[in-house]
């Protein structure tokens, strides 16, 4: 594994994992893997297909629970604002909710939800006690950020399966942004969008990485090159 800048220390970080291997059944997909993350930058991480850099995401927000036969060992540790560090690994299944929240995690493959545009929205606000005008304005804004809102705003109520694919990853975008994380982990987030859409997203996530921590996986290294602070490669 090699990295672009100097390895932080622990009073700039916000992320760190250390010696992490991953394992599906018998078969050792991450091996010793150690990666530090700086607070308020954007991390790309960069690698083969089938080196892991997936289930290096999963790990961190701990999705790669729901998968059977799979498991994590080492340490993954984080330090959410105003909070001591935390070891991710080590989380009750009851806190889980709550980290995942605060660690958003988009996938590759858009994951929408079999109803309404809006209801895809509103589902993630249940984990917060807001009013309705506080969950409109949320929602507007996250969907103004991902450039979607003029698109959609007139048939807010049709199924978001009708939406483009280019329009469905925005929307898990969105979804995740309506939280506003503390880390965002987005896997491959323009691989469904053309050009101009792609740049627009880019500039979103380098305004993102002033609010909170961005990790992504990506393939394109020109995109690598116009955002990253740092580079870590698997594989």
């Amino acid at each position: 594994m090699d990295c672009k800048k100097d390895q932080l220390n622990n009073h700039s970080a916000k992320l760190v994992v250390e010696n992490l291997n991953v394992y599906y059944h018998d078969r050792h997909v991450l091996k010793d893997i150690s990666i530090r993350v700086q607070k308020a930058s954007l991390t790309c991480i960069v690698g083969p297909s089938g080196c892991g850099k997936s289930s290096l995401l999963m790990a961190i927000n701990r999705l790669l629970d729901a998968i059977p036969h799979a498991r994590a060992e080492g340490k993954i540790r984080v330090r959410f604002d105003g909070d001591e560090w935390l070891d991710v690994l080590r989380v009750r299944e009851t806190m889980l909710p709550d980290l995942r929240r605060r660690i958003g995690l988009v996938f590759q493959h858009p994951n929408i939800l079999p109803t309404s545009i809006l209801k895809n929205m509103v589902f993630p606000l249940k984990l917060l006690s807001l009013t309705k005008e506080q969950s409109e304005s949320k929602i507007r804004r996250a969907l103004e950020m991902v450039y979607l809102w003029d698109e959609i705003k007139d048939r807010l109520d049709s199924p978001a399966t009708e939406l483009s694919g280019g329009q469905q990853q925005r929307l898990c975008i969105a979804r995740m942004l309506v939280l506003e994380p503390e880390i965002l982990l987005l896997d491959e987030p323009t691989s469904f969008l053309d050009e101009v859409l792609a740049r627009k997203i880019e500039s979103l996530l380098l305004e993102l990485k002033e609010k909170c921590t961005v990790i992504v996986v990506s393939h394109y290294w020109e995109q690598i090159r116009r955002l990253a602070d740092q580079v870590y490669r698997l594989g």
